[in-house]
């Protein structure tokens, strides 16, 4: 059994500047936990698969496509392949993601 502590796992380097952590990665799905500490964003990209977002603590604005949108802990955000999306936090503590992405990218992410 494969276990990994999501606060404590190595750090990889990402365009957005900001903690990720690669928790799981198949050929069938990628996940990732990422940490924006209070100010931090992640630039608006293009993903070309299917992704899905948790947020496990704190709160933050999500947006995807036109629509944006203040979500908190506990909150499931479906964001569809190709669709822009970009996420800001605008609180004054962390705000912590899970970030799962179905089927794995064979593409690279597009930076906008």
């Amino acid at each position: 059994m494969k276990t990994i502590n999501a606060k404590s796992a190595a750090t990889m380097k990402n365009p957005h500047n900001v903690q990720a952590s690669k928790l799981y990665d198949t050929e069938h799905a990628q996940v990732v936990h990422l940490t924006l500490e209070p100010g931090q964003a992640l630039k608006k990209h293009i993903t070309p698969v299917d992704v899905f977002f948790y947020v496990l603590e704190g709160k933050g604005v999500v947006e995807i496509g036109d629509e944006k949108r203040e979500v908190g802990a506990d909150t499931l955000i479906d964001s569809p392949a190709k669709i822009p999306h970009c996420w800001y936090n605008e609180s004054d503590v962390p705000l912590r993601i899970l970030v799962v992405k179905v089927p794995r990218p064979t593409d690279p992410t597009r930076m906008l």
